[in-house]
């Protein structure tokens, strides 16, 4: 018994030792959305027909969605992912380039694309 008296006050100490802080985690960095392409990143497929028309190619390989879009300027591939289980895809990346390959400013192509079909 005398050794468990000897170590319970130091137990007792230990025990009330600092503490470590709780931790504190960030919020997630807001997505920094290229300035133009705020027309198209976030939007369904249903806001790219309305906003460019009949797309020249859909894709689909579950889970993911390839709208292209292509005109005299430009072509753009929208990237379409499902933001989660059962729920609608989105566009969650573009690419865009000239009809000759060369790349080209993805927010330009949106741009032209957008005034190609209110031309119509």
């Amino acid at each position: 018994m005398p050794r468990f008296a000897v170590l319970f006050p130091l137990a007792l100490l230990a025990a009330c030792g600092p503490t470590p802080p709780p931790l504190v985690t960030a919020p997630p960095p807001p997505v920094r959305i290229e300035a133009g392409l705020d027309r198209v990143i976030g939007k369904d497929a249903r806001a790219l027909i309305g906003l460019f028309g009949t797309p020249n190619q859909d894709i689909r390989e579950d889970p993911a969605r390839k709208l292209q879009y292509a005109s005299g300027v430009c072509v753009l591939d929208a990237y379409l992912y499902p933001p989660g289980p059962g729920r609608e895809p989105l566009v969650t990346h573009v690419d865009a380039r000239l009809p000759t390959g060369e790349d080209i400013d993805r927010a330009s192509c949106v741009a032209a694309l957008s005034r190609r079909k209110e031309a119509r």
